[in-house]
């Protein structure tokens, strides 16, 4: 498999996933190195000091996330412990590139993928877009996540047919691709952009907003906070989630893509979505 096919454009990546099967093999051995035995080919799950240059050029690999989506970060109610797949995934891959991790946190999702693309961090993970992937290299889609809608809980509105409409206002994270999504597509009803999910919160509870739109593992954490709240049935759209690195790291594209087909591949990926309490993932 030669590199530029690791990163193909978005049209390509049914046919990556059809060439990532080449790769069933590795899933063993990064497998046996999850469970602290050794791998028979250590060359799918290490790096050589080319690789490790492209991919964390400061020594350090710089992971970018913000607080409030589980496929990002968040800290678990209970323990207080901070998880996340962009966050448990950027720690796994620092330790198969044998370099330090760094956790950046930011406030909302547009100011990570800024940060990427200017070269500030290393390593996201987040819906893999075509118009994302003009700044930025992704991996083949890891996890699909239904778009929907949170309403509080007086809310006349039942599904989310029932949400363009005039006098409708529905909050979105400024920078998101939700926010560009719905811009085109209401007729009628209004965006209304929030600088961060906490912002979006106090938004809706205040009903400066009749609805926050936004993918569906967001909205799940956002409703256990807000008593009465509802994640309406049915959904808008989907996101296809990859692992996201700035472009010009072509010496670790290859590396970053085996990567992310073992994870997947071995059942670590499973473990990290069921860590990170990540719900509204796409049955169909």
């Amino acid at each position: 498999m030669t590199t530029n096919h690791i990163f193909a454009p978005i049209s390509r990546w049914l046919m990556l996933g059809l060439l990532s099967l080449s790769l069933v093999g590795c899933a063993s051995d990064f497998g046996a190195l999850i469970a602290g035995k050794p791998a028979q080919d250590s060359t799918t799950v290490s790096a050589n000091a080319e690789v490790r240059q492209a991919l964390a050029p400061s020594g350090v690999l710089r992971v970018g996330v913000y607080l409030g989506s589980p496929t990002s970060w968040v800290k678990d109610p209970k323990s207080g412990e901070s998880v996340g797949i962009a966050l448990d995934l950027g720690k796994e891959l620092a330790k198969h590139l044998n370099v330090p991790v760094q956790i950046v946190e930011f406030d909302r999702l547009a100011q990570v993928l800024d940060s990427l693309k200017e070269g500030k961090i290393d390593f996201t993970f987040t819906n893999a877009t075509a118009i994302r992937a003009k700044d930025m290299d992704f991996t083949v889609p890891l996890v699909r996540l239904e778009l929907g809608y949170l309403v509080v809980a007086d809310s006349k509105l039942q599904s989310v047919t029932d949400i363009d409409k005039a006098g409708l206002r529905v909050g979105v994270s400024q920078g998101s691709s939700s926010q560009g999504v719905l811009t085109q597509m209401y007729k009628q009803a209004k965006v209304v952009p929030a600088d961060s999910l906490a912002k979006a919160k106090n938004m809706l509870a205040t009903k400066q907003i009749d609805a926050f739109a936004t993918n569906k593992g967001i909205l799940f954490e956002m409703s256990d906070t807000l008593p009465g709240s509802q994640v309406l049935p049915g959904r808008w759209g989907l996101e296809n989630l990859a692992i996201a690195i700035p472009k010009g790291r072509d010496a670790g594209r290859e590396f970053v893509q085996s990567f992310a087909n073992n994870v997947s591949q071995s059942g670590l990926l499973g473990k990290v979505i069921v860590r990170s309490g990540l719900r509204g993932t796409a049955k169909d």
